[in-house]
């Protein structure tokens, strides 16, 4: 059935407000709501190009995804310097966002998460409660194809500066990415407390495990069961420890800026 302007502006307007949502967990698995990704993508058709410039800024788009508005009642800290905000993105009371960053259509940022400068939120982006994305950042946007599951980040996660989340990858509750590390769907994780590496899983999603604490790390290239004798490494993302009291302690320094 063909989506039209009225259904697409419910739905865009029911996501702003947190009442519907690209992808929740259903008794403990994430599900992916096709039909709301489904209408997205119907609205860069609905919309035609339009001149949208505020001030200095030259600013030329579907006319169906303009800048999302704010008011003081929405209980969100948008700090100036740059941030754009678009349609169909929804953030929670208590979230923060330095500038400048980008939210994109679809995505869901829940409260008290701090949206750091220099950050981008993909399309549909599942942000959990009460995390940080640290300065420079990018977590990526899956809109395509609809029936794809986002890339999700769970309640009390942190991402260190430099990072890149991408291709729907689920990092869980808890979890501690370091600065500089980079995920996407190709990538295996060494998990160093249990000798193994940490692949796909059978929804072909890098899953990144409750509380594990990840940094950058390095892995021979291995021909015929040996390292190369070249000693070229390849990079891999390496699960040090899994999070105790004191990391969790250095993690919340920065509630005393909420």
């Amino acid at each position: 059935m063909e989506i039209t302007l009225k259904e697409f502006t419910q739905v865009i307007e029911a996501l702003e407000k947190g009442e519907l949502r690209v992808a929740q967990k259903v008794d403990g698995v994430w599900k992916v709501n096709t039909h709301v990704k489904e209408v997205i993508l119907a609205g860069f058709k609905l919309g035609a190009v339009k001149d949208m410039s505020q001030g200095q800024f030259p600013f030329f788009d579907k006319d169906t995804f303009p800048v999302r508005g704010f008011s003081a009642d929405d209980g969100v800290r948008i700090v100036p310097g740059g941030t754009s905000i678009r349609r169909g993105a929804y953030l929670a009371p208590g979230s923060i966002v330095m500038p400048p960053a980008y939210v994109n259509v679809g995505a869901y940022v829940d409260e008290g998460t701090m949206v750091d400068s220099h950050v981008t939120i993909g399309s549909c982006a599942q942000v959990g409660k009460r995390i940080h994305i640290s300065a420079s950042t990018q977590i990526g946007g899956v809109l395509e194809p609809a029936g794809a599951l986002p890339t999700i980040i769970e309640d009390g996660a942190f991402v260190g500066g430099n990072c890149g989340i991408y291709e729907g990858t689920i990092v869980e509750e808890g979890a501690v990415i370091a600065s500089g590390v980079i995920i996407t769907s190709s990538t295996a994780i060494f998990d160093a407390t249990t000798g193994e590496f940490i692949r796909r899983n059978a929804d072909g999603r890098v899953v990144v495990p409750r509380n594990a604490v990840v940094v950058s790390g390095s892995k021979p290239i291995i021909r015929d069961g040996k390292p190369l004798e070249s000693g070229v490494h390849l990079y891999c993302p390496v699960i040090v420890k899994y999070r105790d009291e004191k990391t969790a302690g250095s993690v919340h320094l920065e509630d005393l800026l909420r």
